[in-house]
């Protein structure tokens, strides 16, 4: 696959994986070894990014990827995120002081069995930790080499450029898609003038624009699509439309439905690496095809238009996680 470049020359594969849902969020974890099989086929079919964080689990998911690149560890990126505090595996919020990112990163080179973490974010924005201590500390821990490069998830502008004075930072994480595209009004202008590159997690609108869920799909109990106002019967009934757009190009340039999504995002920025997930070896490699599609200028434009006409309806995240989201 080929290669492309975040901040500070961190050089990755143009199309990562995030390992989030072998663990947690859209329903049971995986069997352990078909977790670790699924990764090294990654391995096997270019992929050298791999994205983890301490909550997914909470904390089995970084034991999981530590162990199925154990084998191949100098060959791959493992990027990895802090800022909750936990009581057992329990939240109990938000959590960003100096000496527990401290803490908790030494927690996490045990559980991933590393020396140090190639790229380590952010996971959310504390208001209550100024974000210059924060970034101060991760230089820390990049100066004790623990740590190879900064970043940030979910971050506004603001906390972006001051994150930045102190320490560089390497790349943002956050959701960008076909049907959230939010992120191209501040905060892609900023990375590109800032020279950060751009992770989009849930580039396939968390399996909706694959075209594989409609408003009659269910989802198991601990799915946590249940809960999320663009999940809703009458939100994917509403949201149809966009798919059903995307379906039409992607059946005009012999694609899938998800690899007209990656490839419109790759489009974007060659320092734009989206970071899809999956739990089936043949999605991976679907996904994974997505990097040799060549959309023209006519297909980007259409694709573009299209997803302009569509008003996606349901906001991202039910109200207590949307006051997590910096803007």
């Amino acid at each position: 696959m080929e290669k492309r470049t975040l901040g500070n020359g961190l050089e990755v594969s143009a199309i990562g994986l995030g390992c989030m849902g072998l663990s947690h969020g859209f329903g049971p974890p995986v069997d352990h070894d078909d977790g670790i099989d699924l990764i090294r086929a990654a391995v096997d079919s270019g992929i050298t990014f791999f994205d983890t964080a301490q909550v997914y689990g909470p904390f089995t998911n970084e034991g999981l990827v530590g162990r199925a690149l154990a084998p191949v560890r100098e060959q791959v990126v493992i990027a990895t995120k802090f800022g909750f505090a936990y009581d057992g595996d329990r939240s109990t919020g938000l959590n960003s002081r100096p000496e527990h990112i401290r803490a908790t990163v030494d927690e996490s080179l045990r559980r991933l069995g590393v020396d140090h973490i190639d790229l380590l974010y952010q996971h959310r924005v504390d208001p209550q930790t100024p974000i210059e201590d924060v970034a101060g500390a991760v230089g820390d821990l990049i100066a004790a080499g623990k740590v190879g490069h900064f970043g940030l998830s979910e971050a506004g502008v603001d906390m972006i450029r001051r994150a930045h004075a102190v320490q560089p930072v390497t790349a943002l994480q956050s959701e960008y898609s076909l049907w959230w595209r939010e992120p191209e009004e501040k905060i892609l202008p900023t990375l590109l003038e800032l020279g950060i590159g751009f992770v989009p997690f849930s580039p396939l609108g968390k399996g909706f624009l694959t075209g594989a869920i409609d408003n009659t799909t269910p989802f198991s109990e601990t799915d946590v699509r249940n809960t999320l106002p663009r999940f809703t019967e009458q939100a994917r009934a509403a949201n149809q439309s966009l798919v059903d757009l995307i379906s039409a190009i992607a059946t005009r340039t012999d694609a899938t439905n998800a690899q007209i999504a990656l490839a419109w995002l790759l489009a974007q920025h060659p320092s734009i690496v989206p970071i899809p997930g999956t739990t089936k070896v043949h999605r991976l490699r679907e996904n994974v095809a997505a990097a040799d599609v060549r959309l023209s200028a006519d297909d980007l434009d259409d694709i573009t238009s299209a997803a302009e006409a569509v008003a996606v309806e349901g906001e991202r995240y039910p109200e207590h996680m949307q006051r997590m989201i910096n803007r």
